[in-house]
């Protein structure tokens, strides 16, 4: 379009290429009949047309493509540059005929507000709020030419240009339009949140209230009123104090005035003209289909619209199926991996709970949502049910406090309390669930009177081998679309076939460390019982990751005899790994060693929850960090020393519990010791064998996607990650709808926008996210507070650790991570203490800490971001709290 200008009610939502993401939703809203002061657009042929006076402007935006977000010197300089020689340059005469023009046609008497406009800007995925300028108030045709001018120049301000290196947009793609807009001289202005930004609830309107322009509140310089408004009523009112506001001048310009002191505590809108604005937010919200940053004024006893666009930072919503309040709890953080995962391992995972299907149940799953990326469970049936809360809520205090805590609050609302659950469908589900449960429960109470525990890890080790043999077996029996049926079979047969039978083990462990906790609590007290318990609960027999972690030391121990070894695993890489391997001295023993390692534990990784995470045996490299650590910061033996003397420690422990209760007492507690310690480290077994079933899934599903290669639909194999398992299917069977390719393309868009989102703990159907709060403890002011899951204080340099590849651990350092999960257990023999973002009582790495002896704190929500790598932190494991020092 080769227009210099267009007005208002000539632009819709389609023209944001020529006029910017503002002047695109200004001229929409014009022609919706929303009140929207008029104006025109200058637009980005304009601003093209203008660069093409300045010689040295492709030279430096070659200069812009090759700098980094953070290197802020070279930004500056390069920017100031831009900026000075498109203020130098004249502007063309027709570009300012054109502007004069349309000035002259809306009234040159009048005063108006210059905005910038750019292209990349009030996008549905990046705002990019206040990345360029804004002029009020501009009088006169001098004002006005030297403030479009100026708008063209703040495209190239530090912050737009940095903000743009940042999301990855193209200097060269983005362009400028400047919004001309007449201007409102408003006794209150501020902002609207069509759904609360803080909390995310898409039922709450929010509006941010203060006295004269905006642009106080915009720029932070006044603290405005809080209103809420939900289902037509004000639910929340904050009346700030207003010093200042800023207001119009009559020769063009603002100036910022001390408001009197009588007015400053004045609400600055009435309450009935707050339930006006809000209805007309939802109207706008209603019109564009989704939620909206709104920026208003109030002049003259009517509102007007200045701007409106996509509040770009909330969560995605769960789907539903009904207009009931729903609970959804994370998935990610009961399974230590937050990470965005991709549609193949969601759709996996939705058929665990085939079980609870009958031919009543709607089909797709109705309990398992994809949201955002990420999986979620709606838990709010158990909720719901008065038998089952208290131990819902109990079983995940001891996955996430935080989770505990923020499902307690929901279970406290009124409009949740006031729901109901269907008899018929709590009837179906315990039909359902009962062949499962009952079963378990027997077995249980077998295990607690009968059976001796020592046979027990034996009898679960051929246990998992023979169900993992079936599974491959009946799988790889078959080929194309009936072998995909049959991997979402299995994996519906995950719980009342696999984990159910193999988890019976590590629940009897559990009832008799709790029977054994009470009882020793009533003899010596909660302090002394706890110490005894951290010290029988060392070197537990029988854990799969501890003996990964010490089988990993022992790979260390052989590197250690061979420094060529030790050079080669620093520059090795995963195309060539063993090929260069056995090309160095001792290089032949060290792959011994490491097949034997993967031939058992191959099927892990980090963030192995996820079948699309590379395995060990396919990138053994992953390994070398944990191996280098063990090196740095251990000798040869050291860890099969640590654990025998966890065994003496407990033994000791065990000695000391049974002299403390008479004679017809210590049978019973004998019993539960030998339970306890032969049990309790079977916690990992079950997952153990879903990791090994994921294992064989991926293989057949990626034979299949080299199948589907070589048919030309696939273009290579690891595309088949970005669809579900029933698209597979479908694309087995030549009923795929379009063309996979360009779905594929679509869904690795999305999937790059998901990678910037936090999921949440909790969040409700309406898009609430519920934080919940840690208990309060008598911690030092300025503590991160979170879970404490093994006792003991310990001081150090925190390593932080985002991802495990990326594990370079020295002595004396303690580890800082999002999460850990099994994969992360070699990083344990190196620490000397650990921190995470997400956990509780029950989760991996807390039971490992407690069995290396290791102080650690869990749950202290973004600490990855707030301990920086090399600070000096004390972690009090026994209080719950971290100290930087």
């Amino acid at each position: 379009m080769e227009k210099y200008v267009l007005n208002f009610n000539e632009i819709d939502k389609t023209y944001l290429p020529y006029v910017g993401g503002k002047g695109a939703n200004l001229g929409e809203m014009t022609k919706a009949g929303f009140p929207v002061p008029q104006g025109f657009c200058i637009t980005t042929w304009a601003y093209r047309t203008f660069l093409q006076n300045i010689e040295e402007m492709d030279g430096m935006l070659d200069q812009l493509d090759k700098i980094k977000p953070d290197d802020l010197e070279k930004i500056s300089k390069l920017g100031k540059s831009i900026r000075e020689d498109i203020n130098s340059v004249p502007m063309p005469e027709d570009i300012k005929f054109a502007i004069l023009k349309s000035w002259d046609g809306a009234g040159k008497e009048k005063a108006y507000a210059v905005r910038s406009s750019a292209t990349a800007e009030d996008l549905p995925t990046a705002s990019f709020a206040g990345q360029q300028d804004t002029y009020l108030n501009i009088c006169g045709e001098e004002q006005l030419l030297k403030a479009v001018q100026n708008c063209w120049a703040s495209l190239f301000t530090d912050r737009a240009i940095s903000y743009r290196a940042k999301n990855k947009f193209d200097h060269r793609l983005v362009f400028l339009s400047v919004v001309v807009q007449e201007m409102v001289f408003p006794e209150v202005s501020g902002i609207m949140f069509t759904a609360d930004p803080i909390t995310g609830s898409r039922k709450t309107v929010s509006v941010d209230a203060s006295f004269g322009l905006g642009e106080a509140l915009v720029s932070g310089i006044v603290n405005p009123d809080l209103y809420q408004v939900k289902s037509g009523k004000i639910i929340k009112k904050q009346i700030s104090k207003k010093k200042i506001a800023i207001y119009s001048v009559l020769e063009g310009g603002t100036v910022t005035k001390d408001i009197p002191l009588d007015k400053q505590d004045v609400q600055a809108l009435a309450d009935d003209r707050i339930i006006e604005l809000a209805e007309l937010g939802q109207k706008i919200e209603g019109h564009y289909d989704l939620e909206q940053d709104i920026e208003w004024g109030f002049a003259g006893g009517k509102f007007y619209i200045l701007q409106s666009r996509p509040i770009t930072s909330l969560y995605p919503l769960p789907l539903v199926s009904d207009e009931k309040l729903h609970v959804f709890m994370s998935f990610g953080h009961i399974q230590m991996m937050t990470d965005v995962m991709k549609p193949l391992t969601i759709s996996l995972y939705k058929n665990i709970l085939n079980v609870l299907k009958d031919d009543t149940t709607p089909s797709g799953n109705y309990i398992i949502v994809e949201v955002g990326g990420h999986m979620f469970a709606d838990v709010s049936a158990p909720l719901l049910l008065k038998p089952l809360r208290n131990r819902f809520l109990k079983v995940f205090k001891g996955m996430d406090e935080l989770i505990s805590s923020a499902l307690t609050e929901v279970c406290k609302r009124e409009e949740f309390t006031n729901l109901s659950v269907s008899k018929k469908a709590v009837f179906r589900t315990f039909r359902k669930m009962a062949p499962i449960i009952i079963p378990v429960i027997v077995k249980v109470i077998y295990n607690l009177l009968i059976k001796d525990p020592i046979k027990a890890q034996n009898e679960a080790n051929c246990l998992i081998e023979e169900i993992s043999k079936d599974s491959e077996k009946r799988i790889f029996a078959v080929k194309g679309s009936e072998r995909i049926r049959r991997i979402q079979e299995s994996m519906g047969n995950m719980l009342p076939n696999v984990l159910a039978k193999v988890v019976v083990y590590w629940i009897t462990g559990i009832v008799a460390a709790g029977s054994l906790e009470k009882k020793l609590k009533n003899k010596v007290g909660d302090k002394k019982s706890a110490y005894l318990l951290s010290q029988l609960n060392k070197s537990l027999p029988g854990n799969i990751t501890t003996q990964l972690g010490l089988e990993v030391a022992d790979l260390a121990d052989i590197a250690r005899k061979y420094p060529e070894v030790i050079d080669y695993l620093q520059k090795a890489n995963n195309v060539t790994f063993y090929e260069e391997l056995i090309k160095v001295k001792g290089g032949f023993e060290f792959k011994s060693g490491l097949d034997n390692f993967i031939k058992k534990y191959g099927m892990r990784c980090s963030g192995e929850v996820d079948i699309t995470k590379p395995r060990w045996n396919e990138e053994p490299v992953q390994l070398i960090p944990s191996i280098l650590s063990n090196i740095r910061t251990a000798v040869a033996g050291e860890n099969k020393v640590k654990f025998k003397q966890g065994e003496i420690d407990a033994e000791r422990a065990a000695k000391e519990i049974i002299s403390q209760f008479g004679f017809f007492e210590k049978r019973i507690i004998c019993r539960l010791i030998k339970l306890y310690r032969n049990l309790m480290g079977m916690r990992e077994h079950h997952k153990f064998s879903l990791i090994m079933h994921l294992d064989i899934y991926k293989r057949a599903i990626l034979e299949e996607a080299r199948c589907l290669m070589k048919k030309g639909m696939l273009r290579n194999e690891q595309d088949v990650f970005y669809i579900t398992l029933e698209e597979l299917i479908e694309l087995q069977e030549g009923s795929f709808p379009g063309n996979i390719e360009e779905f594929i393309d679509l869904t690795k868009v999305q999937y790059l926008q998901y990678e910037k989102l936090s999921p949440p703990r909790v969040m409700t159907s309406d898009g609430e996210i519920i934080t919940g709060r840690l208990r309060d403890i008598n911690a030092p002011e300025g503590a991160l507070i979170g879970t404490p899951v093994s006792a003991g204080i310990v001081e150090g340099i925190a390593r932080v650790v985002l991802r495990l590849e990326d594990a370079e651990l020295r002595p004396g350092e303690i580890l800082v991570a999002p999460y850990t999960d099994p994969g992360w257990t070699p990083l344990f023999t190196s620490a000397i203490g650990l921190v995470t973002e997400v956990g509780g009582m029950m989760t991996h790495g807390s039971v490992i800490a407690r069995e290396y002896g290791l102080p650690a704190v869990v749950g202290i929500d973004k600490v990855t971001k707030i301990i920086k790598d090399g600070d000096r932190i004390r972690v009090n494991g026994t209080e719950g709290f971290v100290q930087i020092l």
